[in-house]
């Protein structure tokens, strides 16, 4: 099968599977369609027993799809700028020392506790682990996904105060969490013993600065240019370049694409907000394009993701395992914040009323990024057993915590009313 028929297919399962959710199941579209592909996975898989001949063939087409290159070359850029374009860019600045804090402190701390706990862990299932590979999962799990963030978490009727601290954190820890699984997988690649600290360090900025600074760049050169026209048509065409182009030039630059889209988007977003369009049409329809994308986008990854079933192998003794690692990681989430915000000491902004560390912890949600950056690694590497503990802890994070995240912030007595999220929302 080649690949427009694949995308016609899943183009077509994703519109089937949000159709069925929108009439009938009622979730959030993320977790519904993840659901639905779960359950259509496991009906697959039972019918493959019996070879039958479409199922095989489906699973064969579903095996051939790189998830890992679909997701990280094709569509976290797409992804990550349009989420960053819609988001307010005032309320950021205002909060830009908790949220940048959180994602360079918390990051990297939940990477640490997270890869000492399952090196700790592992052997008691019977499946001991180098410690590197341990550091590896701690880098790729503990970046909360802000496509699952933006997706379902911004749909919970909190406050529009803390919405901005988890979608900005969200946004930053992603491009800080792909760093350090870059860094990491290169001292595995070549050996501890091989890679200096200054070597180790000299990656690390080129990732994250060369990202933040290449952002910029591409942000206010396109913010010059749509603020020199008046097409709605051309404005869209300019801000697809940006991404498409943008993503290219980073992968061929050594530096970090998520940053550089995230910056991008957001500058994009506030120039385009403060008069940087002619026209209240231009920005409608490019406002309105990118949200389009988001969605279109969306439904193929979490529809992707449940479809993983179908390839991926998971013996008992890794769901265990991964059973295990949802504990620790959640732990190493509540730590990871807990500290940033004590060392922060700006009770205006964390108020302790307003429940910021509850709704932060369960709120950080893990995604198609952390099952992405696990299909990446070689085979050379205990790349299945941390691809199947990747995905027990993902599809617990977006089903078990997706789910549960409106209800505790209606619980905690944060949620705001509808008729003011309705608003917020637009």
């Amino acid at each position: 099968m080649d690949l427009y028929t694949a995308l016609a297919l899943l183009l077509v399962i994703a519109a089937a599977f949000a159709y069925v959710n929108l009439r009938f199941l009622k979730m959030p579209t993320a977790i519904g369609l993840m659901v639905l592909g779960l359950v259509a996975s496991l009906a697959l898989v039972g019918l493959a027993q019996f070879e039958v001949t479409p199922v095989l063939e489906f699973a064969r087409l579903v095996n051939r799809l790189d998830f890992s290159t679909i997701v990280m070359q094709v569509m976290l850029g797409f992804l990550l700028f349009a989420g960053a374009i819609h988001v307010d860019t005032r309320s950021l600045g205002r909060l830009r020392w908790p949220v940048s804090v959180l994602a360079l402190v918390g990051t990297p701390l939940s990477t640490a506790l997270v890869a000492g706990a399952m090196y700790l862990l592992l052997p008691w299932f019977g499946l001991p682990t180098p410690f590197i590979y341990c550091l590896l999962f701690g880098a790729l799990i503990s970046p909360t996904d802000p496509v699952a963030v933006l997706s379902i978490l911004t749909k919970a009727n909190i406050p529009k105060s803390l919405e901005t601290k988890i979608v900005g954190e969200s946004l930053f820890n992603d491009g800080v969490g792909v760093v350090l699984f870059v860094v990491t997988l290169e001292v595995a690649l070549l050996g501890p013993g091989d890679v200096t600290l200054s070597h180790a360090l000299a990656i690390f900025l080129r990732e994250t600065v060369g990202g933040l600074a290449l952002g910029t760049a591409l942000g206010l050169g396109a913010g010059w240019l749509l603020r020199t026209i008046d097409n709605y048509q051309v404005e869209v065409l300019i801000t697809l370049a940006l991404v498409a182009g943008g993503t290219a030039l980073a992968t061929y630059l050594h530096t970090s694409g998520p940053l550089a889209m995230v910056m991008a988007g957001l500058l994009v977003g506030h120039f385009s907000r403060s008069g940087g369009m002619l026209s209240d049409a231009s920005q409608d329809y490019v406002d309105k394009f990118w949200e389009l994308i988001d969605e279109v986008l969306n439904a193929l990854l979490f529809v992707l993701m449940g479809l993983e079933v179908l390839v991926l192998h998971i013996p008992g003794r890794t769901v265990l395992a991964g059973l295990a690692a949802i504990a620790v990681v959640l732990a190493a989430r509540l730590a990871a914040v807990a500290l940033p915000l004590g060392l922060l000491r700006v009770r205006n902004t964390f108020r302790a009323s307003d429940h910021s560390l509850a709704v932060l912890t369960w709120g950080g949600l893990r995604g198609g990024l952390s099952v992405a950056l696990a299909l990446s690694l070689p085979a050379t590497m205990p790349r299945e057993l941390l691809v199947g503990i990747t995905y027990v802890v993902v599809v617990f994070s977006i089903i078990g915590q997706g789910l549960t995240i409106g209800p505790l912030v209606r619980w905690l007595g944060v949620a705001q009313p509808n008729t003011d999220a309705a608003k917020k929302h637009g």
